[in-house]
């Protein structure tokens, strides 16, 4: 029997810094699903989402939003109202995916490998007194990072020659629009490994290695400019390193309580240890991406298509799979006793 045509609503945008990010995946998922036979709608983020979603008719959503009210939980709550299915992790796993300093938290209690670091929330002392704690409490090579936004925005990476007044600068200027999360800035090779959820549970995909020569690390222009990063997939690791790894990628993914896809990010070794860059005991985890972008240089895409899931096959999986699913159940209401 011929699997059933979907109608998908592809959801992209937002009142985000990553708007056009979001908008660049959308098109490539809505190629996807087109090719794979379905009916593809792209509706945009904004006032009018609700509506045009409850009168649309729509089998299934395709939220590739990235950033804030798409990525954090707050669309999520969205379709749950509207009683619609949805590809990606429920409204839980996508807020504490989201804040930095929240799955840094459920991480480090399940035991997995995270950065030394503190988050500093404005207001809570200066950031002079921040930035002499942080020095104090983690060393002399730090990154500050916003706790809730993506795609490597407003990260600041600073050695041993930065001062204090400039690791008070960068909170401060993190300041401006969130918490400001203080890490050791762990040197190493830059690693990403997708996990992807089939009828066996989650499984990780090959890790991948990125390079990026024009750019002191993969930030914004290296991640979305064609050609300004090197992607190499599967990563050459050891075999110990690689299968760490997967198993960390994959056990981050359970302990926020994702759903269907996700993307961990990694540091593998640090030239403060000693050891081979590769070894399998160094490995840093850094965060996890619920909504991995699916641009043209997007690694999720790139990493399922090596592992033998072209884009088209991997779009309709992940819309028949939340078909599937359907509506988050809800318990009937319980009268009140007489």
């Amino acid at each position: 029997m011929t699997p059933r045509r979907l109608s998908v609503a592809v959801v992209q945008g937002g009142p985000t810094n990553e708007a056009e990010v979001s908008r660049a995946s959308a098109a490539n998922v809505a190629k996807g699903l087109a090719d794979a036979g379905h009916a593809v709608v792209r509706l945009e983020l904004d006032a009018f989402l609700a509506e045009t979603l409850r009168t649309g008719a729509f089998d299934v959503v395709f939220p590739i939003t990235h950033g804030a009210v798409g990525e954090d939980g707050a669309l999520q709550g969205l379709l749950e109202v509207l009683g619609l299915p949805y590809v990606g992790s429920n409204v839980l796993a996508s807020a504490l995916a989201m804040d930095k300093r929240l799955a840094r938290r459920v991480f480090a209690l399940e035991g997995l490998p995270v950065a030394k670091g503190i988050a500093f929330a404005p207001g809570e002392a200066t950031a002079a007194a921040c930035a002499a704690r942080a020095r104090r409490e983690i060393g002399a090579r730090l990154v500050v990072k916003p706790s809730t936004s993506g795609s490597a925005i407003g990260v600041v990476r600073l050695d041993e020659s930065a001062s204090d007044a400039d690791v008070a600068r960068a909170i401060e200027a993190t300041w401006e629009n969130d918490v400001a999360i203080v890490e050791h800035f762990a040197r190493g090779r830059e690693v990403t490994c997708g996990v992807i959820e089939d009828d066996g549970g989650a499984r990780a995909l090959p890790p991948t290695e990125i390079v990026s020569p024009k750019d002191a690390f993969y930030n914004y222009e290296a991640k979305y400019a064609p050609g300004r990063s090197h992607h190499t997939c599967p990563a050459e690791l050891s075999g110990d390193a690689s299968a760490r790894v997967q198993a960390i990628a994959a056990a981050a993914h359970r302990a926020l309580g994702c759903r269907d896809l996700s993307r961990a990010d990694f540091v593998v070794g640090d030239d403060a240890s000693p050891g081979d860059a590769g070894d399998a005991s160094r490995v840093i985890l850094l965060e996890v991406n619920t909504l991995p972008g699916f641009t043209a240089t997007s690694l999720f895409p790139e990493a399922a298509g090596i592992a033998g899931i072209p884009l088209a096959n991997l779009c309709d999986g992940l819309v028949r799979r939340a078909h599937a699913r359907g509506p988050t159940r809800r318990l009937a209401p319980k009268p009140l006793p007489r």
